[in-house]
């Protein structure tokens, strides 16, 4: 693999981190901003709207800047969002600063772009993991850690460390990357008629089913984790840092089983597995070994899936990849603020433990839409 797939790897570590490091720590963040742990929860609401919402039209803005300058771009934002986020005294100010990380989220879809640019369209599905790698491995280091100095020393410091990350990573991908980078930008040109084909419609919803089913429970990771079983914050971290080892398990196996076997074999078998872990969950209750297996392998099949959706989508219009993949990040995080808003809207009458249940019927949706998009040949 090209050795600039390694160095964006690393930024998406920073971005997974800033993004998810609150989910484990919203009970230090409802205590300091006074307000609930469903109203701290928001947060991810905050930033997938964001995403989903003005992402794209950054993206596009930026689409003929060459890739190094709308990289760099995206950082800064995203880590100046990290700024306001940490100085926050009140919810309204966290939350302005989640929708500037959101913003700087195109950076995802750019990173995207050049992966499969860059690559032989029989290794896009290994580029695509290698890059999202970093993501799960924010779950590995990233957001154990910041849990952990979050309830110890408070949840600002977490954002203020991302803010000064982002900042460096910038500042590394300016000097480093090369200047003209062979990889498209983003336009709107022709997208209604892309949107237009069942396939892409299909695949798009799929991505936005799953993962309003996955952030029901993962917009409230700490306080399901503490009404599964009580524990401590080192316990909490470690229960995190587990979820991120199977994260990247699964964006490694995810990348290799596309290429190996498709989407058509793949796809099915990760969203079954991880719909009847969300069944399991609450049956876990008391059992931390139970718990964290189950969790574990939710974390491989939820991450295994995101490389042959992102493939699936490169496949049917290369040269609208990066435009396809801010579509699917859309998506994706349209599902995260509606998976969010629905948690916290829930777990007052059915408690955090027993969220999962809520999120079954809409993994079952996404595997019904999925069986839909193989037979209208959306797989490539």
């Amino acid at each position: 693999m090209p050795p600039l797939l390694y160095l964006l790897m690393a930024c998406n570590l920073v971005l997974g981190t800033g993004v998810f490091v609150l989910g484990g720590i919203l009970v230090p963040v409802s205590e300091s901003l006074h307000v609930s742990v469903a109203a701290a929860g928001q947060v991810m609401t905050a930033y997938a709207i964001s995403t989903a919402l003005l992402a794209p039209p950054m993206l596009v803005l930026t689409g003929r800047w060459p890739r190094r300058r709308a990289l760099v771009f995206g950082l800064l934002l995203f880590a100046l969002g990290n700024v306001v986020s940490a100085l926050a005294q009140s919810l309204a100010v966290l939350l302005a600063g989640r929708v500037l990380m959101g913003m700087g989220a195109m950076f995802t879809p750019i990173a995207g772009g050049i992966a499969v640019a860059m690559v032989a369209p029989e290794q896009r599905g290994r580029a695509l993991s290698l890059v999202f790698l970093g993501i799960g491995l924010s779950y590995v280091v990233g957001t154990p850690l910041g849990a952990w100095l979050g309830f110890r020393y408070g949840w600002q410091l977490p954002v203020g460390l991302v803010a000064l990350a982002g900042l460096a990573a910038a500042l590394v991908l300016a000097l480093l990357l090369p200047k003209h980078i062979a990889a498209p930008g983003a336009s709107f040109k022709g997208l209604p008629g892309l949107l237009a084909q069942p396939a892409i419609a299909s695949t798009l919803a799929v991505t936005l089913l799953y993962f309003t089913a996955i952030f029901l429970v993962f917009s409230y990771i700490g306080p399901v984790l503490q009404e599964l079983l009580p524990m401590s914050a080192e316990w909490i971290s470690f229960t995190l840092m587990l979820f991120g080892l199977a994260g990247v398990v699964g964006t490694l196996v995810g990348g290799w089983a596309n290429d190996r076997f498709g989407a058509r074999r793949t796809l099915p078998t990760q969203l079954t597995v991880l719909g009847s872990m969300m069944v399991l969950v609450p049956l876990t209750q008391g059992q931390y070994a139970l718990m964290a297996t189950v969790f574990v392998v939710w974390g491989i099949a939820g991450f295994g899936m995101m490389t042959p959706q992102q493939s699936r989508l490169a496949a049917l219009s290369p040269a609208q990849t990066p435009i396809l993949l801010s579509l699917n990040a859309s998506m994706l995080y349209l599902g995260t603020a509606g998976g969010a808003a629905l948690g916290g809207a829930m777990a007052g009458s059915v408690g955090f433990a027993k969220l999962s249940w809520v999120g079954v019927p809409f993994a079952l949706a996404a595997l019904a839409m999925l069986q839909i998009s193989l037979r209208l040949g959306a797989a490539k």
